[in-house]
């Protein structure tokens, strides 16, 4: 397991908000993302996306981002290039405040250098995820960001 999640119990999940309430359930499912069979995964995986990405982003989402981008780059996680596509979700989505959606985005755009590194994977399709991110990254302009 090494240092994949390493401090997610460290974060007050009951404290942050996702898009259908309390984020207390985030940890458990970045936890089957990461060491869950390829289905566990991918329905854990759809739910984090519908939480904290899919329509805006949340407190929540500024806190599950570090752990996102460990889960891009674990081989062993069978649904790498679905965890790239959230990170960009994420990038492309706004929130009800300001601050929220600046330090999601910033979460995000601080992975520039990882999205690299994955435009190189050995999976084609974590490649071409990571290219669209990084092209994404590369091009990003938001109200929020300004000037990135």
């Amino acid at each position: 397991m090494g240092t994949t999640l390493k401090g997610m119990s460290r974060v007050p999940w009951h404290e942050l908000t996702h898009a259908y309430g309390s984020a207390e359930n985030v940890p458990g499912r970045l936890s089957r993302v990461a060491w869950g069979d390829a289905r566990t995964s991918a329905d854990a995986l759809s739910d984090l996306g519908l939480w904290l990405g899919e329509l805006a982003v949340f407190d929540a989402t500024i806190a599950a981002v570090p752990f996102l981008w460990d889960l891009a780059v674990a081989d062993a996680v069978t649904c790498r290039p679905g965890v790239i596509e959230l990170l960009q979700s994420i990038l492309e989505h706004n929130a009800q405040q300001m601050e929220v959606q600046h330090a999601a985005h910033l979460a995000v755009l601080g992975g520039a250098s990882t999205v690299n590194v994955l435009t190189r994977d050995g999976d084609p399709a974590v490649r071409a995820a990571a290219s669209e991110l990084a092209a994404a990254i590369d091009s990003h302009v938001c109200g929020s960001c300004r000037p990135v």
